[in-house]
């Protein structure tokens, strides 16, 4: 199982990415993503200090979150606990089983999943998560439909912060137009949180303005 010493060393390892990229540490928030890694990885990341934990399962999220509340090593701004960070395609019916847990809805890409959210965690923080590659098999909005959705869920009474995308496959540099597009967004829209970039091209990332970046493999290694 990778130690506690490892974790912190490449989260300084991807701050220090950022800086190189021009971006400021402080003003980008970094999700530890543990989609795919055990209870145990979770409990290791909030004792290595990372305070937002990202998701992508609902089966899992709930089981991570209970585990590190019974390790109690967390460093979030609650009890100890880390802030949670819902990253996945979501069902409805999976919103009530992890409503308790989520800090912020990362994936909320239709008005139908908008409005389970504000039934079960009314003012939940939520971002709308624009599909930038057109791949199907990514969740996501249509670029032409992310301002219309942002005012649907105000309306249902969600603080929607920004916005979430999700590079395209392959070269990194080819993400580059989605990243300076979707910030362009943010920044019309009057939002604050531009989330984007993960591993592979958190760097072009940080260039375009990312302010939320969201990182598993750089800090817990390949999923099995």
């Amino acid at each position: 199982m990778i130690d506690v010493a490892t974790i912190a060393e490449r989260a300084e390892a991807v701050r220090a990415r950022i800086v190189a990229a021009g971006g400021d540490p402080a003003s980008i928030t970094l999700v530890a993503v543990t989609k795919g890694f055990g209870p145990e990885v979770a409990v290791a990341a909030a004792a290595a200090g990372l305070t937002d934990l990202g998701e992508n399962y609902a089966q899992e999220l709930v089981p991570k979150v209970e585990a590190v509340a019974r390790a109690g090593t967390g460093h979030g701004t609650e009890a100890g606990s880390p802030r949670w960070h819902f990253l996945g395609r979501l069902q409805r019916n999976k919103v009530r089983s992890v409503a308790p847990h989520v800090a912020l809805w990362q994936s909320i890409d239709r008005a139908s999943l908008g409005t389970e959210v504000a039934r079960r965690a009314p003012g939940a923080a939520v971002l709308v998560q624009v599909n930038l590659s057109g791949e199907e098999q990514k969740g996501g909005c249509g670029r032409d439909e992310a301002a219309a959705l942002v005012e649907t869920l105000a309306g249902m009474g969600l603080a929607v912060r920004g916005l979430m995308g999700v590079a395209p496959a392959g070269d990194a540099e080819a993400a580059r137009p989605g990243f300076a597009w979707l910030a362009a967004q943010v920044d019309r829209l009057g939002l604050d949180v531009c989330s984007m970039g993960m591993s592979g091209d958190l760097d072009i990332a940080v260039q375009e303005g990312s302010t939320m970046v969201r990182v598993g493999t750089d800090l817990f290694g390949p999923r099995g």
